[in-house]
């Protein structure tokens, strides 16, 4: 027997795990429960974290994780609990496959099927935000090698292990050479190593609208946090709905299981919820468990209660349809064909399901870092670079001198626009020449200078190379 953590969440939550549960019971489960309460009660009573710390220590002892949906209340700086979750534990791999059900349940996508495997830990929800200025606030968009490197394994290991023929990385380095560029230059050297997997690239904006319109071009899809979090939403939805896709969140050592979907107040407590996400993600936890019999069985006896027409109400077409029942309702219908297999949906056999085991990520060798210059952000009410740059005149050290000023990232200093429009925030980059390496000695000059001339600030950058090859970008028409 595997002993797991459950939590029945919020809202719907303990509604679709009773009927989750219940599920993978009948089809012969081998697992022990250990439940903890998570979420909104959590929170109300004072811990913003909405989870305790004995809840932790289960969740680690016991490795495997499955949530029903949780509600973060409003306001009061409250922090998503799915966020922290996968960031204390590691599970740096968001998996998320999206199957269309044709003809059961309504798509315009009939031979949809593709997974979206997620960067999980890092981007912009790493959550680092700071007001600066009256006008503006910073979001830090975080990346490393070691996320990307994860990742992008994962994403060729999963191809590989479940018979998938390609791969395609989204990112938008078009525009974010630095993060997004990274990502995409890991992802082409980590194709290198499985010729067998056919590999492309696409801008996500473009890429996008593709898999809206066309999914069946692709096959497996890794990005960015952000990128797949709204990627695997929209792929859900067109495959027939995001009620009936899960997530399995996966980490070196411990994994989190869940619905895609969230805790739905409106609906609980009425016996109307789908329970189809949680149980996916059930599935899913189930191969990762090595128990694919059960896995197999489970999947199978849903897809027949689905090829049967009877459906919840959130899928429930009076043109295709045949019975429309309540959460306990259809999951009794699925414990009723457990053995069974679909007579038109594909059935399934996950004779490979089991955990992927990556090898621990490898230091590279650190390159040559040489500081070059220096970004000081500054708070200044003026709407005239020009003048701006007369008051930094002065502010200069043996090598350093003010080389460029950016409004919102485009250039306003020298040769700037009139029309650009220009808010309180601006980047003022000291440079030396021909890129000669300074010490940070010229760096505290330089701040030293801008506090004694009440130059107002608020964040500062240094700029590198690494190896000899420029490591900051350029402003917006440089």
């Amino acid at each position: 027997m595997q002993r797991i953590t459950i939590a029945k969440g919020d809202g719907i939550g303990p509604e679709i795990m009773e009927a989750t549960l219940k599920i993978i019971n009948a089809a012969g489960a081998q697992l022990e429960y250990d439940e903890i309460q998570v979420g909104e009660k959590v929170y109300l009573s004072g811990n913003t974290s909405g989870i305790a710390k004995e809840s932790w220590d289960t969740i680690i002892k016991n490795k495997v994780f499955l949530k029903a949906p949780i509600t973060t209340p409003q306001g009061g700086g409250y922090k998503s609990l799915n966020v922290t979750t996968r960031k204390f534990l590691g599970l740096y791999s968001n998996v998320r496959p999206c199957m269309s059900l044709h003809p059961f349940v309504a798509t315009k996508h009939p031979n949809m099927d593709i997974v979206i495997i997620r960067e999980n830990e890092e981007d912009l929800y790493a959550g680092i935000e700071h007001q600066q200025t009256d006008e503006v606030i910073q979001c830090l968009k975080i990346i490393s090698r070691p996320g990307c490197e994860k990742i992008i394994r994962y994403a060729f290991e999963f191809a590989k292990q479940y018979g998938r023929k390609k791969v395609t990385c989204f990112t938008k380095d078009n525009i974010m050479k630095q993060t997004d560029g990274l990502f995409h230059q890991i992802f082409d050297e980590i194709a290198t190593e499985y010729p067998n997997i056919e590999n492309e690239h696409w801008i996500i904006d473009i890429g996008a609208a593709k898999m809206s319109d066309t999914p069946e071009a692709f096959d497996v899809i890794v990005t960015l946090n952000l990128y797949g979090d709204v990627l695997s939403d929209i792929a859900a939805q067109i495959a027939g709905s995001v009620g009936l896709a899960g997530s399995a969140n996966i980490g070196e050592e411990c994994a989190m299981f869940e619905a895609i979907h969230g805790s739905a107040p409106r609906r609980a407590g009425q016996n109307m919820a789908n329970p189809s996400g949680l149980l996916q993600g059930a599935v899913m936890m189930l191969n990762h468990l090595g128990q694919n019999d059960v896995a197999t069985k489970v999947q199978n006896a849903w897809l027949k209660t689905l090829e049967d027409g009877i459906h919840t109400y959130d899928i429930y077409d009076e043109t295709k349809s045949k019975q429309l029942v309540g959460t306990i309702e259809f999951a009794n219908a699925i414990i009723n064909n457990l053995g069974q297999k679909p007579a038109e949906l594909k059935a399934v056999n996950y004779q490979n399901g089991q955990a992927l085991v990556l090898p621990k990520y490898q230091k590279k060798k650190p390159a040559k870092k040489e500081l070059i210059g220096h970004d000081i952000f500054v708070h200044w009410n003026g709407t005239d670079a020009n003048e701006l740059a007369s008051k930094l005149a002065s502010i200069k050290t043996q090598n350093l001198k003010l080389n460029m000023i950016t409004n919102r990232g485009i250039k306003v200093w020298p040769d700037g626009f009139s029309q650009t429009f220009c808010t309180d925030h601006w980047r003022c980059r000291f440079k030396t020449e021909n890129e000669k390496s300074i010490s940070k000695d010229e760096i505290i000059s330089l701040l030293q200078q801008c506090n004694q001339t009440n130059i107002d600030t608020i964040k500062t950058e240094n700029l590198y190379q690494f190896d000899g090859k420029i490591a900051f970008s350029l402003g917006q028409g440089q």
